[in-house]
């Protein structure tokens, strides 16, 4: 099989455990700049263009689309849809997990553990934003933050209020969740494959730190997952239409929690903290699941 690899940076180490995995399974990888692949729509014949030249028939795509370029990452990818190259993870369904307040509406209507969550526009909204939720402390979280940027914990009502008015002063889009304090500062990095958690992790925040992302300081640990937390974890990936995931899981009192579904989670925590060889099983599901033309979504959103 041709595989391509839609990465900025092929010096990352997911992208190079990627193209370790695609070539150690007999196949041909294909690293793209996602910023550099552009594209013909046509009914007769679409196709993507790279530096110069019509990019060569591949029979895979997997998205490595970061965060500040999901718009443009998506088209892209949404081409290849269209020219009948199976993709890891589908345009749609990463469009879908990016957007946090989305992506929490759809976890809420199908019964999945969320924190208690508010969204709000005008600024005389905020005193019944902080109630719903339980009132502080609260996590505070721009809807186009990652990796912990973005995310604030307001420890007491004022706090709150201004952080708020701040972000709102700024037009941005946030949403106000209940500080889940049982969990300690850590969380619970689920890697979804398919149907099965094939690699989960505990990642636990620095003294002081409440997110617990390795990028902030964070360390990893192997962990045992109870039932309810793996069936969470493959229902959230299932919602979201992600073949292959990382879910970020809370235990809160009340049973597992679902943070963030993140369609490009970064292998080296996880193979790491586990020995496994994740970006192996990536391929793997490639090789039992790449047909042309099959998606699941169908377009929808």
């Amino acid at each position: 099989m041709r595989i391509a690899i839609l990465s900025r940076n092929p010096g990352l180490y997911s992208t190079k455990r990627l193209i370790e995995a695609v070539e150690q399974r007999g196949h041909e990888a294909v690293v793209l700049d996602t910023l550099h692949c552009y594209m013909n729509s046509s009914s007769a014949k679409p196709t993507v263009h790279y530096k110069g030249e019509e990019i060569s028939p591949v029979d895979a795509v997997i998205p490595r689309i970061g965060a500040s370029i999901t718009f443009y990452g998506c088209a892209v990818l949404r081409q290849f849809e269209m020219m009948g190259v199976y993709p890891l993870n589908e345009s749609v369904a990463i469009t879908r997990a990016r957007d946090k307040l989305r992506s929490t509406q759809l976890l809420s209507r199908k019964g999945v553990g969320i924190p208690i969550t508010a969204f709000a526009n005008k600024p005389d909204d905020i005193k019944d934003m902080i109630k719903m939720v339980g009132d502080a402390p609260v996590v505070i979280k721009l809807l186009e933050g990652t990796q912990g940027i973005g995310v604030v914990l307001a420890e007491n009502e004022k706090a709150a209020e201004s952080v708020i008015q701040a972000f709102m002063g700024l037009k941005s889009n946030i949403l106000v969740q209940e500080f889940i304090k049982e969990a300690g500062g850590s969380d619970i990095r689920c890697l979804v494959i398919g149907d099965k958690v094939v690699a989960a992790m505990k990642r636990q925040g620095p003294e002081g730190e409440f997110r617990s992302n390795l990028h902030r300081g964070g360390t990893a640990e192997l962990v045992k997952l109870t039932p309810q937390e793996r069936k969470t974890a493959v229902s959230a990936a299932k919602i979201m239409g992600l073949n292959a995931c990382g879910v970020d899981i809370l235990r809160a009192t009340r049973g597992p929690v679902v943070m963030e579904v993140n369609s490009s989670p970064g292998l080296q925590g996880i193979e790491t903290a586990t020995g496994k060889d994740v970006a192996g099983m990536m391929i793997e599901f490639i090789e039992k699941n790449a047909k042309p033309h099959r998606t699941r979504t169908k377009g929808k959103g």
